[in-house]
């Protein structure tokens, strides 16, 4: 990973949400929101540097308000799919995605980026 430019952290906020069984389903949008609250306040644990972060958020928490440290990308179809254009579009720069889907993991490092779990903005 290049360690001179600012780190761009992608979360997957469905995959992200949906890993604990919390009753997330019952307030997609205020679970997302809670989400949001988290990463603002405690960034990427572990990650001394600079970041950017990008919260991807669908369906139903698209309505998710950006704060300031989190920026929030509503998908205008896939999640899945927006997060790929956001690590293709993001050049030379470092990237870490944070989800547990396969699937997207494996779209994800075809492209450079680096992947790591929902524990790691989840406690």
């Amino acid at each position: 990973m290049n360690d001179t430019a600012e780190l761009l952290v992608i979360v997957d906020a469905a995959n992200v949400v949906g890993s604990v069984p919390d009753g997330w389903w019952r307030d997609r949008r205020g679970a997302a929101e809670r989400l949001r609250d988290r990463l603002a306040a405690d960034g990427l644990p572990g990650h001394p540097g600079p970041v950017e972060i990008v919260l991807v958020v669908e369906g139903a928490a698209r309505g998710v308000e950006p704060v300031p440290g989190v920026r929030v990308d509503p998908a205008p179809g896939s999640g899945d799919d927006r997060v790929v254009a956001l690590v293709a579009g993001a050049g030379d720069r470092p990237v870490l995605v944070v989800t547990a889907d396969r699937e997207l993991r494996r779209r994800v490092t075809s492209l450079g980026a680096e992947v790591t779990g929902p524990r790691t903005v989840r406690p």
